[in-house]
């Protein structure tokens, strides 16, 4: 079993009228299998209500399936007993940092969750200059986070779930609401982090830019996983992801068209310095 994996997972939103009658029932997840080997970076796409946040809050226990399963690291998340564990294990961004930072000090902030552990002071000030560090934040370490730029809150914000030391990060659209020098700032911290770290990554996006260096893709649409594959396998499949209302990169669109207009290129054209090489340029 891998350290997040979901068997035929279904989550439905129940909607009652003021007197509290049930005036209907939506399916927000529907028999959802999904498992993520330690060390993966994994993306979840899809278009909004397709289900990816809603899944994305059943890895961190703040929602329970209504049926099926989830594991975390070998906990059932439905096991009250395991709650506290599973939130260390698997770290949760969400889109607006503003809502995550409560800190007057960068470093303060970072520091607010291993206190809430009961980690010893020293081993706090390590952990924060670690994952400080690790973001690149560690410059900003006594500055106020109001005078951060918007991707260096949303760093601060990974900073403050590394330092509590979870096996898994997921990271809840962290960069709707950032601009693309902010997105860039995000995404290169996350890679680091996956990268050197070693810390399994679940990133929920609608930016396919952002997806392109995961090892692992699953494609969300009514609650369904409708694809899944590596990057490449989902980008060689331009007219299905138009299908699913999806947006495809420039570059891998640029090179679908000049493969249909009879150019000799490969499907799945995930960089500029690819097409370049495969125009032979």
């Amino acid at each position: 079993m891998g350290i997040i994996k979901t068997k035929d997972l279904v989550f439905e939103y129940i909607r009652r009228d003021e007197e509290g009658n049930v005036e209907g029932i939506s399916r927000a997840v529907d028999e959802v299998n999904i498992d993520v080997e330690k060390g993966d970076f994994v993306a979840i796409l899809g278009h909004n209500g397709s289900g990816k946040s809603t899944l994305a809050k059943h890895i961190n226990a703040i929602l329970y399936p209504t049926e099926g399963t989830v594991w975390v690291d070998g906990k059932d998340t439905a096991n009250e007993e395991f709650l506290w564990e599973i939130r260390q294990e698997a770290g949760m961004v969400f889109q607006n940092p503003d809502n995550q930072i409560i800190g007057q000090v960068v470093e303060e902030d970072v520091g607010f969750g291993p206190e809430n552990l009961g980690v010893p002071t020293r081993e706090i000030w390590e952990r924060v200059e670690e994952s400080l560090k690790a973001v690149g934040m560690y410059e900003f370490r006594k500055h106020s986070p109001n005078k951060l730029s918007g991707g260096q809150k949303q760093r601060v914000s990974i900073a403050g779930v590394i330092a509590m030391h979870p096996k898994c990060i997921i990271l809840d659209e962290p960069t709707a609401m950032l601009d693309p020098n902010g997105r860039k700032e995000v995404i290169r911290a996350v890679r680091a982090l996956n990268d050197v770290e070693g810390i399994t990554v679940i990133l929920i996006t609608h930016y396919m830019e952002e997806i392109i260096h995961a090892n692992k893709v699953f494609v969300m649409d009514k609650g369904r996983i409708a694809m899944e594959g590596t990057p490449r396998e989902i980008f060689s499949q331009v007219e299905k992801l138009k299908e699913l209302r999806l947006d495809v990169p420039q570059v891998t669109l640029l090179a679908h068209e000049l493969r249909k207009s009879g150019l000799n290129i490969p499907e799945g054209i995930l960089t500029t310095q690819e097409l370049v090489k495969a125009l032979g340029l």
